[in-house]
This record gives structure tokens, C-alpha cells and sequence, in this order.
């Protein structure tokens, strides 16, 4: 279970505890008052059967009235035994153009809230019907209140996370680029000095020539490590050509029995892209893959074009990933490898969503029968 346990869901629970607590607290407040609200009816029923009595004295007189005068909160209704209404209390008819109306509603609602409480006077019976005071309606609606505030104060919260996360990792990630780039700067040009003085001398043409690519090759490494810190320039390019490069880069690299594919219907599919850093971002994906094989299979690249986006599938028949790993992959230090520092992924998800402004996710995967990754370039 911890794996699908994070400090996200820790902080819901307590939240979720929080608030069952809340509700079941205000459930016994709201019911004891509920209790002392019908105790106070009944008073006022007493009084009415009191001052119904001939033999009252005047004294009886003043009690009466004063249990009456006291309840200023609780709306009430009396009727006789044929359900006409006879007095209510505690009812705003004020800026009503119907008060019986009103009146009368009220007297159905009632009938559903609480049961009558029966005024027996001797020669006559009359009926009580009684709702809720405002201080108890509030205080059944208080844990929902509650519960909106809770939410809100969560989202805040996790967003404000959240931002404060992303805004770290890309400080990181800017000064790890730069950084890399910087350092890489001072050997380059070390080793471009040493393959001039190679070039002028005799005897050395091959070794020179492969030397260069390989020296061109760390440029553009270079070049990537230092345009990840800084926003690029897109440029239109055609998406088929630049993927037939890669393939062609990767597959020279690959183990023999591994075959890699690309499948497109156009021979021209035109997008605007930063051809190194999408570049990289394919080289990770396809290494990947290679790593997921025990040397042999095969992965297909596939292009599909629309009017709105451009999917780009990479799919392998690999070890697969696992369900609940599926959404770390592009996590930063998340990796299934012994070697690697599991930046790879995480850096492909920033290039694309952050300076191509499209997305990459997962599509599909399967343990022992590989694995899918799509990416959405957007128009």
C-alpha cells in the first residue's frame, strides 16, 4: 500500500478526519438542541392549557405569558382539531402579499419536521406545529460550511506546493544545464585545438574524420544541456525527416536483432519544433526501449498527422512498465535501472511541454509485452 501513499493523500485523510469529527460533534450539538427546542414548545403548550384554565389566578396569568413572550425563536403554528390555523409565532409575513400562504406552507413543512404536540384544554384541543430556529439551522448546516473551507484551504494549499516544487525543480534544472554545458565548454575546445594540429599532419585522415563526429556529437550535447535553461526558438521542420535522421543515428547503435521503424503515411509532415532538444527527447525514448529489450525486438515510430496535432507513438515489445509506475517514469530520480540518475524522462517531459508546448505521457503498457509512449505536438 505505501506505494500508492504519498503525503497528498495523508493530508486528505486528516482533512477527511477532520471532518467526520466536525459532523459527528455538530450532529449531537444540533441534536441535544433540537431537544431543548421541543422542551421549550411544550412549555408553551403548558402556557396555553394554563391560561385556557377558568380558576387561573393572576399570578398563573403572568407565568403564562412570560413562557410565551420568552420564545422569540422558535416558529410555531396552532391549529384546531380541523387543521385551521388559529395563531403562528415567529413567522416573517412581513413582505409577503399572501401571509396566509406563507403561513400555510410553512404548516406543511413543519408537519414533516416534528410531530404535534397536542393542547388539551377541557372543552377543545388545538395543535402545535413547530420548525427549527435560526441557530439550529445554522448549526446543521455549519459541517458542510466547514467541509467547502476545508477544500478550498487543501487547494490552495496543494497548488501553492506544487508551484513552489515546479519552481525548484526548474531552478535545478536550469543551473544543472548550464552548469553541464559550462563544463563541457572547456574540453571541447581543447580537444578541437589537438584534432587541427591532427588534421595537419599525415597519416591520420580516418581516425580524424571519426574523431570529428564524435567531437560534433558532444557540441550538440553541449548545445542541448545549454538551450535547456533558456526558452528555444522553434522552428518549422519537417517532423518525417528529422525522426529518419534519429532512426538512422540510433539504429547504427543498436544490438543487431533489434529493428527500429518509422511509419508515416505523408513523406511531409511540417511542425514547428526545436529540431537538437526534440532530437534529444527521441534518442531518450528510444534508449529507453533499448534497455527495456534483451537485446532483440523491436520498436515502432509512428506519425500521425491531423489538421489540429501531430501524435508521435514509440512503442516497443520490451519488459513492459508496471501499473503503478506508469505516472513516476517522468518523475526526477525515478528509475527501474542499477545505473542512471533518472533524469532522462524528466527532461524529455520539459522539453515538450514546456518549450514545444504539447505533452507526453504513457499511452499504453504492459508487463512482458511492452510499452507505448505518445507524444502531442499542437499546432
Amino acid at each position: 500500500m505505501r506505494q500508492y501513499l504519498n503525503w497528498k493523500t495523508y493530508l486528505a485523510i486528516i482533512a477527511l478526519f477532520i471532518v467526520g469529527a466536525s459532523l459527528y460533534y455538530t450532529s449531537n450539538l444540533a441534536g441535544k438542541l433540537a431537544d431543548e427546542e421541543r422542551k421549550k414548545v411544550e412549555e408553551v403548550a403548558q402556557a396555553i392549557r394554563t391560561l385556557t384554565n377558568p380558576a387561573i389566578t393572576t399570578q398563573e396569568i403572568d407565568f403564562a405569558n412570560n413562557i410565551l413572550d420568552k420564545n422569540t425563536s422558535i416558529p410555531l403554528i396552532i391549529t384546531d382539531q380541523k387543521g385551521q390555523i388559529l395563531d403562528n409565532k415567529n413567522i416573517d409575513t412581513v413582505h409577503s402579499l399572501n401571509p396566509h400562504s406563507v403561513v400555510q406552507e410553512k404548516l406543511e413543512e413543519f408537519k414533516k419536521q416534528h410531530p404535534r404536540i397536542e393542547v388539551n384544554y377541557g372543552t377543545g384541543t388545538q395543535y402545535i406545529y413547530y420548525g427549527e430556529s435560526y441557530l439550529l439551522t445554522q448549526l446543521r448546516y455549519f459541517p458542510y460550511v466547514q467541509l467547502a473551507i476545508i477544500v478550498v484551504f487543501l487547494l490552495v494549499v496543494l497548488f501553492a506546493l506544487s508551484t513552489a516544487h515546479r519552481s525548484l525543480q526548474n531552478q535545478v534544472w536550469v543551473g544543472l544545464s548550464k552548469e553541464t554545458a559550462h563544463q563541457l565548454g572547456t574540453p571541447l575546445s581543447s580537444m578541437e585545438g589537438w584534432l587541427e594540429l591532427l588534421r595537419d599532419s599525415d597519416g591520420h585522415n580516418e581516425a580524424v574524420i571519426e574523431m570529428q563526429k564524435d567531437l560534433d556529437r558532444l557540441k550538440l550535447v553541449a548545445d542541448r544541456f545549454g538551450k535547456v535553461g533558456s526558452a528555444p526558438q522553434l522552428k518549422e521542420e519537417n517532423l518525417v525527416s528529422q525522426l529518419e535522421n534519429i532512426v538512422g543515428y540510433m539504429q547504427k547503435r543498436a544490438p543487431q536483432k533489434v529493428y527500429i521503424t518509422l511509419h508515416s503515411k505523408e513523406k511531409e509532415v511540417p511542425v514547428n519544433i526545436s529540431g537538437p532538444l526534440f532530437d534529444w527527447v527521441m534518442e531518450n525514448l528510444i534508449r529507453n526501449a533499448l534497455d527495456a529489450m534483451a537485446g532483440k525486438g523491436k520498436i515502432d515510430i509512428t506519425i500521425t498527422n491531423s489538421p489540429q496535432q501531430v501524435w508521435v507513438d514509440v512503442q516497443d515489445d520490451g519488459k513492459g512498465i508496471p501499473s503503478h509506475q506508469a505516472k513516476k517514469v517522468f518523475d526526477p530520480g525515478f528509475t527501474t535501472k542499477k545505473r542512471g540518475w533518472g533524469l532522462g524522462l524528466s527532461l524529455s517531459r520539459r522539453i515538450i511541454e514546456r518549450y514545444h508546448h504539447g505533452s507526453i505521457f504513457v499511452k499504453q503498457s504492459e508487463v512482458g509485452k511492452g510499452t507505448t509512449f505518445r507524444i502531442i505536438l499542437r499546432r
